[in-house]
């Protein structure tokens, strides 16, 4: 666990936790799904090379890594009208998306369901027992995702770990407002935490930079999906580039963790 910013010793009353590739790996490769999408979409209107045009979409994908996804479509579509192409609505590109990701996600729930897999091949190492140890502690948890709320309830729930959360909240249908600046007002605005008492623990730039701005303890998690344990350097510098208090790439440290945390 690396501390490169050491907050008050003050105990947290709320936790913050991203979702997908903080807790859950069952979206391990959307980029895989997203990439694809994109770079036909674009290569169809541009006159780049598909190379030039692929090595754009991935730096973007990059850079977006933790918003919403319909924020990253309209990206898509602004990149198609800006090459003189006919986008087409966001939503439709979004709808598209959905359905090749669900593919695969539906896939590895239904090897869940079946018995043939465990829960613990598609959670991040350590993260149950953190959430138990939360609890027992009195925090409050909290997960807010950037993916469709049906979507990453169906999936907490898969896993096994819906029940762990005083509150999951997913990006509403149709909508374009985000979760984890909701849930951070609420706390900060509307039941009173200071922000000190509060931590976001996430691997994307975004909820860690969302969680700086409202002066939260903020922990980046670097995790390597495909194994589940161990640090991805990647991540690393991005969680460093967003201002991250600490980072770490899984949740096995728990001592450390919750000492970080002001236990």
């Amino acid at each position: 666990m690396y501390i490169l910013h050491r907050p008050a010793a003050e105990r947290v009353s709320a936790a913050v936790f991203d979702f997908d590739g903080t807790v859950s790996t069952l979206r391990c490769g959307w980029e895989e799904v997203m990439e694809p999408l994109m770079a036909e979409t674009l290569c169809a209107v541009s006159p780049e090379p598909e190379e030039s045009v692929r090595k754009r979409v991935a730096a973007y994908i990059n850079e977006s890594t933790g918003i919403q996804t319909i924020f990253q479509m309209q990206w898509l579509a602004g990149e198609v009208a800006r090459l003189g192409g006919r986008a087409r609505d966001p939503w439709e590109y979004k709808a598209e998306y959905n359905r090749r990701l669900m593919r695969r996600v539906d896939e590895k729930k239904a090897r869940l369901a079946s018995g043939q897999e465990k829960a613990e091949q598609y959670l991040i190492a350590g993260v149950r027992e953190l959430l138990c140890d939360l609890r027992e502690r009195g925090t409050r948890i909290y997960a807010a995702s950037g993916t469709d709320h049906p979507d990453v309830a169906a999936e907490a729930g898969a896993l096994g770990v819906y029940a762990l959360f005083d509150e999951l909240r997913g990006a509403p249908p149709h909508e374009t407002g985000c979760s984890k600046e909701a849930v951070l007002r609420e706390l900060i605005s509307d039941r009173g935490l200071p922000g000190t008492q509060i931590a976001v623990i996430g691997d994307g730039k975004v909820e860690i930079a969302l969680g700086k701005q409202a002066g939260c303890r903020t922990l980046g998690i670097a995790s390597d999906e495909a194994r589940r344990r161990g640090v991805n350097p990647v991540k690393v510098r991005r969680l460093r580039e967003a201002g991250a208090d600490a980072i770490c790439g899984d949740f096995t440290e728990r001592t450390e963790i919750l000492a970080f945390l002001g236990f």
